[in-house]
């Protein structure tokens, strides 16, 4: 079965503190780096997610936008 171009997947184990190690390829193709914050999003039917930290800021500017007039002195 060919895999297409840019697709990934890996495992990763939970340990007792309910932590999970990033695979390496993973940090390495995703730039995470220690320290990083992730957001992990959940969906009872469709699992969790992981989006890269574009979207990530990119979801707080939405939620926080301030539209003009709006602004706080």
């Amino acid at each position: 079965m060919a895999v297409p171009e840019g697709k990934y997947a890996w495992t990763a184990t939970v340990g007792e503190k309910g932590q999970i190690v990033i695979p390496k390829q993973a940090r390495e193709i995703f730039g995470i780096q220690p320290g990083d914050t992730l957001l992990i999003l959940g969906d009872i039917e469709r699992g969790l997610a992981i989006p890269n930290k574009g979207a990530f800021s990119g979801l707080f500017a939405a939620a926080f936008h301030e539209k003009k007039g709006d602004e706080q002195p």
